[in-house]
């Protein structure tokens, strides 16, 4: 796994790079060589943020946790990822199997800074889309921790967007061209 960290109004020292490296070895066995690690270290006066988004085969895990100690946070993120792909195994590994995708064109997101004027738009945010049913999309969403989640449906080949209503279900937006 490649693990890239970033640190955000902190410094990480080798120390703790090492226990990041280690930990993450522990997922090694979910994912191929090509995985993908982000780990973001933020401080913020006494909170210390741990943040960590994988990416493997065009599926996206991620976590973040935030304590008094990055430690701990970095614990509680392993563990959450951890719960997380156990949980969703036998899933993904079907959808992995079925999978005609191609790993190497899904890219993380790209970001850009823009101006725009009369709207406050602060960022940009461009990314590969790639064909799977609502169910997949369902559940990279809650991978991913997000609200909703923007995909190509493979059996309309439509933009569509799953996103969680707040009694706990979910919604499927489909365009309509008039």
């Amino acid at each position: 796994m490649n693990i890239t960290i970033t640190a955000r109004k902190t410094s990480v020292r080798d120390s703790f790079k090492e226990r990041i490296e280690k930990k993450l070895s522990k997922l090694d066995r979910f994912f191929d060589d090509n995985a993908k690690a982000i780990v973001t270290v933020t401080n913020e006066g006494d909170r210390e943020t741990v943040e960590v988004t994988i990416q493997s085969q065009g599926m996206f895990y991620r976590a973040e946790k935030t304590t008094s100690d990055r430690f701990d946070s970095l614990e509680a993120v392993i563990d959450s990822l951890f719960r997380q792909i156990v949980k969703n195994k036998n899933k993904l590994a079907k959808r992995l199997r079925e999978s005609a995708f191609d790993a190497s064109n899904i890219e993380a997101g790209e970001e850009m800074e823009v101006d725009t004027g009369a709207f406050d738009v602060v960022r940009v945010k461009r990314f590969s889309l790639r064909p799977m049913d609502v169910d997949e999309a369902i559940l990279q969403m809650n991978l991913l921790g997000h609200e909703f989640f923007v995909f190509l449906n493979a059996e309309t080949s439509e933009t569509n967007v799953v996103y969680k209503r707040h009694n706990g279900t979910y919604g499927v937006l489909e365009p309509v061209k008039e």
